[in-house]
């Protein structure tokens, strides 16, 4: 990861229980809603197994052909979401810092739970939707959390663990909450400090959105191995 995108991070999240303040709406419960919509849809937006069956129809049965479909699409939506969101610069952080969290939460879940359906998950099972909210965090978080026992395993034990575990959501929508948080706001610090023409903004905005999408479908795809369907 190119050393701006580190230091944001860093700063992200070093700052993210501040945006609380600036947006009290934000909590982890906003995972949770999130995770929903990517799953079962919102609107006219259909959800993860219809859209990932639509790329595996396209593609004839070739569920690889269709996991990477999957993710050219969401890194799509995720550069084209970020460049709006992000176009307002310092100004109109408070109204859309929650837009860009909840939109890019929406986005790369929905791609890991694509992912995972195609790979023959059950999106109705707690276990793997707690593995696909972990896959968000992406792989060198994952085992950094793992390695201080502040994660139990990563997405593919979690998604096949013998049961359930409660406490366990509450743990991966935390973590999940802070890390999308500190992405945002380290991002945001970073535009701000460095170049505050708005414009510039959105393209840089939209371009790390992209760029961490990406790196989650590609961890999704590596990390959740095929299951029978």
């Amino acid at each position: 990861m190119p050393a701006a995108k580190k230091v944001a991070l860093s700063v992200g999240t070093v700052l993210a229980p501040k945006v609380v303040e600036i947006a009290p709406g934000i909590t982890s419960s906003f995972v949770q809603v999130a995770l929903t919509r990517a799953i079962t849809g919102t609107g006219p937006i259909p959800g993860a197994a219809a859209v990932a069956e639509k790329q595996l129809d396209d593609h004839d049965g070739d569920v690889d052909r269709a996991i990477r479909e999957l993710i050219e699409h969401h890194v799509a939506y995720a550069a084209a979401g970020g460049f709006a969101t992000n176009l307002g610069g310092i100004v109109t952080a408070a109204v859309s810092i929650p837009a860009n969290l909840t939109e890019l939460t929406v986005i790369q879940a929905r791609l890991v739970a694509g992912i995972a359906h195609l790979r023959g998950y059950g999106l109705e099972d707690p276990r793997v939707r707690n593995a696909v909210l972990v896959t968000l965090l992406g792989e060198d978080r994952i085992s950094k959390l793992v390695k201080q026992g502040r994660l139990p395993a990563p997405p593919m034990a979690m998604a096949t663990a013998p049961v359930h575990d409660p406490l366990l959501t509450k743990q991966v929508t935390s973590q999940v909450a802070t890390e999308m948080i500190a992405r945002i706001t380290g991002k945001r610090l970073a535009l701000t400090l460095g170049k505050k023409v708005p414009v510039v903004g959105g393209v840089v905005g939209g371009s790390a959105d992209a760029y961490f999408t990406w790196q989650i479908g590609r961890y999704a795809r590596r990390e959740l191995l095929p299951r029978a369907r």
